[in-house]
């Protein structure tokens, strides 16, 4: 079986800490459910909210979660064990983006669900596309703007951990002192677990933190197992239950977001591979990683989904745990495969509090930051460098903190650039990158 997953059997080690690496099914199973319950709330938020809009309920809703986590499941795989080019060969965690949620929404609300899922479709074919033509693009993406990118979503995400550990944006219970108390009883936990155990306990001391803090919340009163109730027993995804249509005004936008989260992609391939290996991306890995994002977005848009990407609170826990086997993330996406396909498995997983995620995902979070200023400070920076760095941040984080800055810029940039500030740091780094001459003195290798 592990000959036919592409290992030399030869050469198959043991060690979680390895790519190659395939660990006894003791140690795999609950390492790979702490990536699932990492990621899975926000997988199937995106559909929640795009339905909400469209006026998508009942059992359409149901069938676009699980389609979410089937698509998931099914890219996840793939970039763990790649088909020809298709994949990065690497512990990558796909899943719904939120990055697209503003493109999303205005989309939507444009040309309905099916004009999305249009769009969807031939913004997944373009993407693919320039993941073949990734290595004459790879010199607009030196270590200096992948390290900002990587920075920008590490900054970017603080908020959103925060946000869940004081309950999550919407809960009538925002900020009261359960959550928070809640929250930081599974941080501490993660620390404790992490900093001053060996072992099981502190490679699986996200998925511990999580359990412990589930548990503290049910007597609190924090879990509503009402879904659970209502959801179904099995159920399979069906394709092409929405209708697609293909509208230009609605295409032109998506393809704009497929550039930039290629971008973000090469951001999140070199931050597990820094992260967790201590090494930089390899063109191969790269390509195969941008093919899978295209593909599954394809792939997505077939079965009722949303555009697809890697995780970023994957890839901190990468760098957080320093377990790279590939192994591990399969089986986690497994286990997400079967929820795809057993809604009450799902509907229980979704039960988790927002405010047992946050503390959980804070230190992931803060990881990633610290994994973006590591690949940017792993040279000298020159006053190039700095000029740089400081001008993607100032925009990418300042023109989304100030509420209504762009609110006179045309829709189509708003539609692009309001929603997200890792979209901004990047082009402005790439820009910048190309127009600020290098000083000859201070020319790095960027190859």
């Amino acid at each position: 079986m592990l000959k036919l997953l592409g290992y030399n059997e030869k050469e198959i080690s043991k060690s979680k800490y390895e790519v190659n690496g395939v660990p006894p099914l003791g140690e795999a199973i609950p390492l790979g459910l702490q990536h699932i319950f990492a990621m899975f709330a926000s997988n199937v938020a995106v559909p929640i909210l795009i339905a909400g809009l469209v006026g998508i309920t009942g059992p359409d809703l149901t069938l676009m979660m699980q389609c979410a986590m089937f698509v998931a499941a099914i890219a996840t795989l793939n970039q763990c064990y790649p088909i020809w080019r298709c994949g990065g060969k690497l512990p990558v965690v796909m899943g719904t983006s939120s990055g697209f949620i503003p493109t999303n929404i205005a989309i939507a609300q444009g040309y309905g669900i099916s004009g999305l899922l249009g769009a969807t479709f031939v913004g997944g074919l373009f993407c693919t596309v320039l993941g073949f033509f990734l290595k004459p693009l790879r010199r607009f993406f030196p270590s200096l703007v992948t390290g900002t990118v990587v920075l920008t979503i590490g900054l970017s995400l603080l908020p959103v951990a925060i946000t869940s550990m004081a309950g999550g944006k919407g809960s009538p219970t925002f900020a009261s002192p359960k959550n928070w108390i809640v929250g930081l009883i599974v941080l501490f936990i993660v620390l404790a677990l992490n900093q001053f155990t060996k072992g099981f306990t502190k490679t699986s001391s996200i998925l511990i933190g999580m359990i412990v803090g589930y548990i503290i919340c049910i007597p609190l009163d924090m879990v509503n197992f009402d879904p659970v109730k209502a959801a179904g027993w099995f159920a399979l995804p069906k394709p092409f239950h929405f209708p697609m249509e293909f509208k230009w005004g609605a295409i032109a936008p998506m393809m704009v977001m497929f550039i930039v989260t290629t971008v973000e992609t090469v951001g999140d391939v070199s931050a597990i591979t820094m992260g967790g290996a201590g090494r930089e991306a390899t063109d191969r890995e790269l390509s195969g990683s941008i093919i899978n994002n295209g593909l599954s977005s394809v792939f997505a848009a077939i079965f009722n989904g949303l555009p697809t990407t890697s995780f970023s609170q994957n890839v901190g826990m990468i760098a957080f745990t320093k377990i790279m086997s590939r192994f591990v993330v399969a089986i986690g996406a497994i286990f997400l495969l079967i929820a795809g396909l057993i809604p009450k498995l799902g509907a229980l997983v979704s039960t988790i509090p927002a405010s047992v995620v946050g503390g959980a995902c804070l230190v992931i979070f803060a990881q990633i930051t610290l994994t973006g200023i590591g690949m940017l400070t792993s040279e000298p920076l020159t006053d190039r460098d700095k000029v740089i760095i400081g001008l993607s941040l100032a925009f990418g984080i300042g023109l989304t903190q100030v509420q209504g800055a762009m609110d006179h810029f045309p829709e189509l940039i708003k539609v692009i650039f309001g929603g997200s500030g890792i979209v901004i740091a990047c082009l402005v780094a790439m820009i910048l990158n190309i127009a600020i001459p290098q000083n000859k003195d201070e020319i790095k290798e960027t190859a």
